[in-house]
């Protein structure tokens, strides 16, 4: 595998990640909302928009990555 490949590869890694990070600070905020803890849901609230942020900041990257390399087509 190509040093560049591995690197976009190594990329989708760290989103499945974050997205994971995301998924368990939802269930948080579900149970602490549910136990009407609003202060704590909302914070895990928070947590989550900062995780999907980073998430989308590597697919930014990426894609930028991708047009300062990709070929158009004639």
């Amino acid at each position: 595998m190509s040093e560049r490949l591995d690197a976009v590869a190594h990329l989708y890694d760290e989103v499945a990640t974050e997205l994971d990070r995301a998924a368990e600070h939802a269930r948080t905020a579900a149970r602490h909302l549910r136990d009407e803890n609003v202060p704590r849901g909302a914070a895990h609230a928070c947590s989550i928009q900062g995780h999907v942020r980073e998430v989308q900041a590597n697919l930014d990257e990426q894609a930028r990555d991708h047009a300062r390399h990709s070929i158009p087509e004639p």
